[in-house]
């Protein structure tokens, strides 16, 4: 990437390359400002075929399916190469054309792949035949050397879980929770929620501790007021009644509380994003 970026001039180039940290960066957690700078950069060099490919996947993390599609295939244009292929396929998938994404896993182009790349390709294919209902022909699309394999590579988790899951759907239970336990092995940077899905078929339930403290203390702010009944106050006295006896020198008496939400207020509006980190 840096190697593109040095067509630009230096100064434009800098730009550039802030704005793309800024996408790498926010993708993961917060992919609408990750969006908002992928676009800055494509503004400043759409014709360097590394600021299409990340405005490829920003767009990719927003569900903007079409926009993604259109980047990728513009980056694979510029530069001839073939890895973003599977990533193609799957935005066929996300604008609702499975059958797209089966047609490109059976071109030539899924051969000129890494290994890591075909198991992506795999990958989609089985979403796209889940999409079309076809359960049995996802699980055998994902039966493969790699799923066999008992070595960990970057992509292991992934092909197990998605195994995993698609045998769940099948009703295949006892074979799922086998393959979510693997899944789960392998999954050393906790990239899938395997650990939950087992602990859903196992019947486990887990209790956010922050919600339930939360709870305790709104039934803590609900509950009523005890007060001491000075000395120099007057007795209660209901008319028509008799006094009411109390006994000792004070009393409790038991009052509702209120509960007034003073805090309501005009929603924020949106900020203008923060400056591009200029630490490449």
């Amino acid at each position: 990437m840096r190697q593109e970026l040095m067509s630009l001039p230096k100064g434009l180039a800098e730009e550039v390359a802030s704005n793309l940290v800024m996408v790498a960066r926010l993708i993961d957690e917060e992919p609408e400002q990750a969006y908002a700078y992928s676009r800055i950069a494509l503004r400043l060099a759409s014709r360097v075929a590394a600021v299409r490919e990340a405005a490829g996947f920003a767009a990719y993390a927003t569900q903007k399916y079409s926009e993604a599609l259109a980047e990728f295939r513009a980056a694979r244009r510029m530069t001839g190469s073939v890895e973003l292929w599977p990533v193609m396929a799957d935005c066929e998938r996300g604008l609702g054309r499975p059958e797209r994404a089966l047609a490109m896993a059976g071109e030539p182009e899924v051969q000129k792949l890494d290994k890591a790349g075909q198991v992506e390709m795999r990958l989609v294919a089985a979403g796209a035949r889940r999409d079309q209902g076809q359960l049995d022909a996802a699980i055998v699309t994902l039966q493969s050397p790699e799923l066999a394999s008992n070595s960990v590579q970057p992509w292991t988790a992934r092909l197990r879980y998605a195994y995993a899951d698609a045998l769940l759907a099948a009703e295949r239970e006892d074979e799922a929770r086998e393959w979510f336990a693997k899944a789960l092995e392998a999954d050393k940077d906790g990239s899938t929620d395997a650990s939950d899905r087992l602990a859903e078929l196992d019947g486990v339930d887990f209790v956010d501790a922050m919600v339930e403290d939360d709870a305790d203390a709104d039934e803590d702010a609900a509950a009523p007021l005890v007060a001491d009944v000075r000395d120099d106050e007057p007795d209660f006295v209901d008319e028509g009644e008799e006094e009411d006896d109390f006994e000792g020198d004070d009393a409790d008496v038991v009052r509702e509380a209120e509960i007034v939400d003073a805090d309501l207020q005009e929603p924020a509006q949106d900020e203008p994003l923060p400056p591009a980190n200029k630490d490449v």
